[in-house]
């Protein structure tokens, strides 16, 4: 096999695994009652304490005009609010409501756990190899 064919099934297979991680995640997301969009916002503001709405997008790889409607799902929900920030009217931060943190709270870890399952083909040392290799790639090809 030529390195430039090795280079396309490397493709092939980071393609295939992502999807096949993307699709069952995204059905065990749903049966949260949410969908992958709405949780990974929640699990951000959980995570990272209050985002300005304008980054919100770069963090969790979204288009910044679906974040509007995101936001407002989840505060219709009563997830999260909307707060200005007080320096600078131009910004407005999202912040995670108390339902919002006791609805992660009860969700996360077994969906960590389910995740962790997925994952259980691969030992620690081949999860820290992959993490490596898969990040030095990522990191790489950002670069160009």
């Amino acid at each position: 096999m030529t390195e430039s064919s090795q280079s396309l099934k490397l493709y092939i297979v980071l393609s295939r695994a992502n999807r096949a991680i993307n699709e069952i995640v995204n059905r065990k997301i749903q049966t949260y009652g949410l969908n992958p969009t709405e949780f990974a916002v929640l699990e951000l503001l959980y995570h990272k304490g209050n985002q300005p709405l304008q980054q919100i997008g770069g963090k969790i790889l979204l288009a910044s005009g679906s974040i509007t409607y995101v936001v407002d799902k989840l505060e219709s929900k009563g997830y999260l609010r909307r707060v200005a920030c007080p320096n600078d009217r131009r910004v407005t931060y999202a912040e995670i409501s108390e339902d919002g943190k006791a609805f992660i709270e009860d969700v996360f870890p077994g969906h960590e756990e389910y995740i962790h399952e997925l994952m259980s083909e691969l030992d620690a040392e081949e999860k820290e190899t992959a993490i490596k290799l898969i990040k030095k790639l990522g990191l790489s090809i950002s670069n160009r």
